[in-house]
């Protein structure tokens, strides 16, 4: 064997684990969630070092921030009314509440207007301890307030490539030979640009709890635009993982296609990923994908609602030398 056909016997034993590690990710379970979370928990870490409040926040879905305001609001409203009462509600003028709910709801309702230093006037501190609560409750207001509109500002201007994946792949015919394909689409306003895919198969090993990770060639890996649908297409040549294993050999050895997807977003100015992944169960064999674009009034139409859409297509038999 020459020095070319030992690089290239060397290249296809390379594999690439993307740090996920090939021991680390053993047995039978999904590493990449399809939403591109990782099927990953971290125990025993230090709570001070766990603790990201910030990460938290902004990435966290927008009920429960929105409910994690109005709960924190709520509550602190609540212990300031609490710290008055205790006080005495005969340093506050302008409370005319008989029953002790009344007098705490007129107290919660004057936390409320000191916190967000609206003041209305009606009710008012009177001596040192009461006016020393209700100085301490406007200056946590406002840095509490001025928190929350940064929060709510990372949320907006946090720059994410929320792109959408065909529900499954396919083995479909491609050319004279088969391709391993999905769909990606681009379904928001913003534009990408240099929108570049990775795709990797990853297996256990025969015989072994261990996996190996190998990296496809696509047919096109890099596409300058993203403005309709993208069908990327593994084609099934010689030299692919693929070609060597078996529809059963896949399902037995856990197949898992992990997928990564790079972009420039022309609204933030900044690079975005996206990550998915698809298993066995998520692929049909002997199915294509659907025509998606239609031409109306002089432009291109895409159903995006069709993105996963497939018809039955008759495999290509193929044997390699």
């Amino acid at each position: 064997m020459d020095l070319k056909e030992t690089a290239k016997a060397y290249k296809k034993e390379q594999f690439d684990d993307f740090g996920l590690g090939e021991k680390a990710t053993s047995g039978h379970y999904r590493v990449l969630n399809k939403d591109g979370s990782f099927n990953i928990k971290k125990d025993n870490v230090p709570l001070l070092e766990k603790i990201n409040f910030f990460h938290t926040l902004v990435s966290m879905s927008w009920p429960r921030f929105l409910g994690l305001i109005l709960s924190t609001y709520f509550c602190v409203n609540l212990l300031f009314a609490s710290i008055y009462m205790i006080i005495g509600v005969e340093h506050l003028t302008g409370i005319y509440g008989v029953t002790p709910f009344e007098q705490f709801t007129e107290a919660f309702f004057f936390s409320a207007q000191t916190i967000t230093t609206l003041g209305y006037g009606q009710v008012a501190p009177t001596g040192i301890l009461a006016n020393i609560v209700a100085a301490t409750e406007s200056m946590m207001g406002l840095l509490g307030f001025a928190l929350a509109t940064g929060m709510v500002y990372g949320r907006f201007s946090k720059p994410a490539a929320k792109l959408k994946y065909s529900d499954y792949a396919v083995m479909a015919p491609y050319k004279d030979i088969n391709g391993f394909m999905f769909r990606v689409v681009n379904p928001h306003g913003n534009q990408l640009l240099e929108v570049e895919a990775s795709v990797s198969l990853s297996i256990l090993r025969e015989n072994s709890e261990l996996r190996n990770f190998y990296p496809l060639d696509l047919e096109r890996s890099k596409v300058v635009f993203l403005p309709a649908v993208w069908t990327i297409v593994h084609p099934i040549t010689k030299e692919s993982p693929f070609q060597e294993l078996s529809v059963e050999d896949l399902f037995r050895r856990d197949l898992e296609i992990i997928v990564v997807i790079k972009a420039f977003d022309e609204t933030f100015s900044q690079s975005v990923y996206s990550r998915s992944s698809y298993k066995f169960n998520d692929i049909k064999w002997g199915e294509k994908f659907k025509y998606l674009m239609s031409h109306e009034n002089g432009r291109v139409s895409v159903d995006v609602s069709g993105i996963s859409s497939t018809e039955k297509a008759e495999l290509n038999e193929v044997r390699f030398d």
